[in-house]
């Protein structure tokens, strides 16, 4: 009799650990797709939260493509601007040197000391 029913538990235990086993399986193969579950939604959501950033991105490196655009063509402008002007100035000094050469060291003596004349009588009046 012992035997016998030493046989049954060990089938019942082997039966009751064959249930628990599947049943454990059973809660393993559900709560592991509830977390692959879990899982797709958090890397959907995370891959809404960059695409929102990548898009967002892709704006700001385009106004920063434009605003670089609008400072070249500023710059661009300036140096022509400054190119015209060192033009103008460099013919200004040409037609200095030119006066300069042209007049007669006599004449330039003359018109210098005209100058010191004038100064002196304005001082002398003034004070």
């Amino acid at each position: 009799y012992s035997s016998d029913n030493i046989e049954r538990r060990d089938h019942r235990g082997n039966r009751a650990a064959l249930f628990d086993d599947i049943e454990e399986g059973g809660i393993r193969s559900s709560s592991s797709y509830s977390t692959h579950e879990i899982d797709e939604h958090e890397n959907d959501r995370a891959m809404d939260g960059l695409q929102d950033r990548v898009i967002m991105l892709k704006r700001l490196t385009g106004d920063i493509n434009e605003e670089v655009e609008n400072h070249n063509r500023m710059l661009d402008r300036m140096g022509n601007d400054m190119d015209s002007s060192r033009g103008v100035l460099s013919g200004t000094m040409d037609k200095f040197k030119m006066v300069f050469e042209t007049k007669s060291s006599r004449r330039m003596f003359t018109l210098v000391a005209s100058f010191v004349v004038i100064f002196l009588i304005i001082y002398y009046l003034t004070r």
